[in-house]
């Protein structure tokens, strides 16, 4: 009963639930929640999550009783995204489908034995009798296990798998997470669970160095439970083995669930049908000019097909299999070097045979037309502003987000905040976290958000030069904060559509005029050495004379030694031209900058 005799309304309430929907299913506004909470001596924002007994209590002084909510949970059902390959596979005639061979990718933390597991697979296939053994390394072999083969891609390290994922491929059906038993998970065992995830692929965990003497596996499940890896043996779906590099302990029972997982998935291609599949790698090399890797992933492979990757062809002049021997035929899931390409294709890249070289250029011409229409169409792949547009023409439903941030203590309330957002409203967008972790902004990171289309978030973070000029190339946005309130506010803005992009210039090089030297017959340019940072061509530039800003503007050209350069670093020299400004003085400094988006703060 409430104070004033009147029978309370009963609501249920789930055993934890945030302010703002505690609000909401009191029909209350946040603000009186938040007063009722103060008084009952508890502090909370609107994003913090409070207890199913913390919300009785508010919901009693507000008139309700509060019982606890019977949960169905319901597994949640994501659309996978289908790689390009698997795409062109459903153009096949289901009648001449067969299964292939399992192709099987390699992730985890440095130092828990990646490579050491790859060569010990390897190592037991060659001791076990493989004709002629290993000659060459092309980043791919096979081996033979109770008379069925399986594909291992020899190129540990998600960045080589995120990159075949951020261009439409997917080289990999099953990935092998290499975990050490007596270290733990770690940062890029974290990164690897999120690569693996947004690229849909089968896992099996490989409990590694088990041998040691303060392996504690149970320890290591128990953390890989906590982030959703749940074991089989803990009734949950991903299937574990304890084993040893080093010691060869186990090998068996990885190669057996490989198979087994295998049998469940639909692994199949069609041998007599269309050439397609993914470049692994590929170098130039002295004496045979370009190698290139390639994995068949449907049809049969010949030498004197014409391969066509990426912006790269050419008629395949010499084949060889992972052993080095020479092969004039590949078919699916077989890994192969191939000669005669024009040019380095990418790796990730999708390959297909096409009828002749001419083919292949006009292909190509194409290619590149309708990429430079895109580059026209858009500066940016993915900003907050762009993705919220695109969610409102349908195209996307939902705003992901990759989150760095300078502490565990700070990343643990952004994630629980952000993921409660919701726009409201017929569409009711809301937001999904990629990946969360702590650190610098990295290269990976950037990689990932290109494959899966998402913004960067950085809290008291910055991103390397290296993620930088990735992020530039690739179109990514990244955005950095410094007060978690602003964060919050701009995803929320940007849910509902009222972002407003805030501008912000961020030095990245400064350098000293020594000299200025006559260009044409007006203008004049500045010979410079660089102080710190770099001076870079697509950057913005002040010229600052006397403390007092001079100009401001574009730079016209960037030379060194006579030699169109796109950035210089820091110690050389270099000759900058300015757009609309050529009267330097010897002692002028140049201050390059770009612009970023960012939270007003």
């Amino acid at each position: 009963m409430s104070e004033n005799g009147q029978e309370n309304k009963t609501i249920e309430l789930p055993v934890s639930i945030t302010v703002r929907e505690l609000a909401q299913t009191l029909e209350a506004s946040p603000i009186e929640v938040i007063k009722t909470l103060m008084a009952n001596g508890m502090m909370a924002n609107i994003n913090q999550e409070i207890d199913f007994d913390t919300a009785a209590i508010v919901s009693a002084e507000m008139g309700f009783e509060a019982v606890p909510i019977q949960v169905v949970e319901e597994e949640a059902i994501e659309e996978v995204e289908v790689p390009l390959w698997r795409k062109k596979l459903e153009e096949e005639d289901l009648s001449q489908l067969e299964r292939r061979p399992p192709v099987v990718a390699i992730l985890g933390h440095v130092d828990h034995g990646k490579t050491s597991l790859l060569d010990a697979i390897r190592d037991t296939s060659v001791a076990a009798g493989e004709a002629g053994g290993i000659t060459q390394h092309i980043g791919a072999y096979q081996i033979e296990h109770k008379g069925r083969t399986i594909t291992f891609l020899d190129t540990p390290g998600h960045a080589a798998f995120t990159a075949m994922r951020a261009r439409g491929a997917q080289g990999a059906d099953i990935v092998i997470l290499v975990v050490a038993a007596d270290d733990g998970v770690m940062p890029q065992t974290e990164e690897a669970i999120a690569h693996s995830r947004a690229a849909q692929v089968a896992m099996i965990v490989a409990l590694n160095k088990i041998d040691k003497d303060n392996a504690a596996p149970e320890q290591v499940k128990q953390q890989l439970a906590d982030i959703g890896i749940v074991p089989d043996d803990w009734d949950g779906d991903t299937i574990f083995v304890p084993l040893s590099a080093t010691e060869k302990i186990g090998l068996e029972d990885l190669l057996e669930a490989i198979l087994l997982v295998a049998d469940d998935l639909e692994i199949l291609a069609n041998p007599q049908g269309e050439v397609f599949g993914t470049v692994i790698e590929a170098e130039l090399t002295k004496g045979r000019g370009v190698m290139a890797t390639l994995l068949v992933q449907n049809g049969t492979l010949r030498t004197g097909d014409t391969v066509l990757a990426g912006n790269s062809y050419g008629r395949i002049k010499a084949m060889f299999d992972y052993t080095g021997a020479k092969i004039t035929e590949a078919g699916p899931s077989v890994p192969v070097s191939v000669m005669g390409l024009s040019d380095v294709p990418k790796a990730g890249e999708l390959f297909n045979v096409v009828e002749s070289e001419k083919a292949a250029r006009e292909i190509i011409d194409n290619r590149q037309l309708e990429a430079g229409r895109k580059e026209a169409d858009a500066e940016s792949a993915a900003s907050l502003e762009q993705l919220f547009a695109r969610v409102q023409a349908g195209e996307e439903d939902e705003l992901r987000l990759i989150i760095k941030a300078d502490v565990q203590g700070s990343l643990e309330p952004i994630v629980s905040s952000v993921k409660d957002l919701k726009s409201g409203g017929e569409q009711n967008i809301g937001v999904k976290v990629i990946h969360a972790a702590t650190g610098r902004i990295t290269n990976d990171d950037v990689m990932l958000a290109s494959a899966t289309k998402s913004i960067i978030i950085g809290f008291n973070v910055d991103p390397d030069n290296a993620a930088k000029r990735l992020a530039d190339s690739e179109g990514i946005s990244i955005r950095k904060y410094k007060i978690i309130y602003h964060l919050i506010e701009d995803i929320e803005k940007a849910l509902q559509g009222m972002l407003e992009p805030v501008e912000k210039k961020i030095l990245i090089g400064r350098a000293q005029v020594l000299k200025v030297f006559p260009s044409g017959k007006y203008d004049q340019v500045a010979g410079c050495r660089v102080e710190s940072g770099e001076i870079r061509r697509n950057a913005k530039i002040r010229v600052l004379r006397e403390g007092k800003i001079a100009f401001e503007g574009g730079i016209a050209s960037l030379k060194r030694h006579q030699d169109d350069v796109n950035e210089v670093r820091e110690g050389f020299e270099c000759g900058v031209g300015l757009k609309g400004f050529s009267d330097f003085q010897e002692g002028d400094i140049l201050e390059s900058y770009v612009i970023e988006m960012v939270s007003a703060v």
